[in-house]
C-alpha cells in the first residue's frame, strides 16, 4: 500500500502572488544558466531600446518588442523541455530527440520571425 504525501494547503492573495514571483525569479535564474538565453537578452538590451528610436508609433514599437519577449519566452520552454527529458534519463530514446529536436525548431521559428518584423520595420525606417 502506498501512502501519498500530504499537499500543503493552497497560498491564496498576496502570498500567493509573492510565492510565484520567487518562482519565476528562480526559472530567470536558470534561464541565466543557458547560453543561448544570456545572448537572447543581451540582445533584447540592444533592441529594446532601439525599437523606441526605430518605431514611428506605440504599435510598431510593442510588435518589435514583443518579438524580442517572444524569442526570450521560446527560448525558456525551450530550456524546460530539455531539463524534463534530461530528468527522464540519460539514454537515448527517438522520442527524446524528438522533443529537444522541436522545441529547438520553435527557437528557430520565433527566431525567424523576430528577424522578419525587424527587418521589415527597419526597412520602411529606411524608406522614410
Amino acid at each position: 500500500m502506498s501512502s501519498t504525501p500530504p499537499t500543503p494547503p493552497r497560498r491564496k492573495g498576496l502570498a500567493r502572488l509573492i510565492h510565484a514571483l520567487g518562482y519565476s525569479w528562480a526559472g530567470l535564474r536558470v534561464g541565466w544558466k543557458e547560453p543561448a538565453f544570456r545572448q537572447e537578452l543581451l540582445a533584447a538590451v540592444v533592441m529594446v531600446p532601439a525599437a523606441f528610436w526605430l518605431a514611428q508609433d506605440w504599435i510598431t514599437r510593442v510588435v518589435l518588442i514583443g518579438s524580442v519577449v517572444f524569442v526570450m519566452v521560446v527560448e525558456l520552454l525551450n530550456t524546460a523541455v530539455e531539463a524534463v527529458v534530461n530528468r527522464v534519463g540519460p539514454e537515448w530514446h527517438e522520442l527524446s530527440g524528438q522533443a529537444k529536436d522541436l522545441g529547438s525548431a520553435a527557437v528557430l521559428l520565433s527566431l525567424l520571425l523576430c528577424g522578419g518584423i525587424w527587418a521589415s520595420v527597419i526597412w520602411r525606417w529606411l524608406q522614410a
